[in-house]
């Protein structure tokens, strides 16, 4: 049994044999009476969020999850299939484990992919990840006094903008959590 003390954002556990990641913890000490302790969760088999409240020192049961480094191969249909380079064991993973980041994977790169009970849950991306960018407009310099941006289109297929100065060729880092440009990579 794990305290909801411990909760922080990460740290998974189980409620009613349901798998749940900590997203956000928020500890209130309201007047005379005991701690609250809000939790804001991701349900780990369906995606959805929710938020439960506790009184300081309950309980809940802790999951027995594994994080493996697998390297991406390729995309099958709505699976992409991944290989464990210490043992080759190839995984296939299904659409839905990549919250609609799919678009960021890059073949040969190797991505951190939990495990419960052998079943993939979810897959941690890098923060930033680097594209070349494959089309894109001229930039014209102006007189201007605020940074202009200029649609591209990367390797990868995702549209972003950037700023003027960036050509095709040129390799950029995009955030994955927003697919923001970042800056320009060498």
């Amino acid at each position: 049994m794990i305290s909801i003390n411990d909760l922080r954002a990460g740290r998974t556990f189980q409620i009613d044999g349901v798998p749940f990641q900590a997203v956000e913890y928020k500890h209130t000490k309201v007047g005379r009476g005991s701690a609250i302790i809000r939790i804001k969760a991701k349900n780990l088999k369906s995606g959805a969020m929710f938020e439960k409240t506790f009184v300081s020192g309950a309980k809940v049961e802790e999951v027995d999850t594994e994080f493996k480094l697998l390297q991406y191969l390729y995309r099958n249909g709505d699976n992409f299939c991944f290989i464990d380079n210490k043992d080759f064991s190839q995984y296939s993973l299904p659409k839905s484990v990549f919250d609609d980041k799919e678009k960021f994977l890059k073949e040969g790169i190797n991505f951190k992919i939990l495990f419960w009970n052998d079943k993939p849950l979810l897959v941690e991306f890098p923060l930033s990840m680097i594209f070349e960018v494959a089309q894109t407009t001229p930039g014209v310099k102006g007189n201007s006094v605020v940074a202009s941006f200029k649609p591209a289109t990367l390797d990868n297929g995702l549209a972003v903008k950037v700023p003027l100065f960036v050509n095709v060729g040129d390799k950029v880092k995009i955030d994955t959590r927003s697919g923001d440009y970042l800056e320009r990579a060498n």
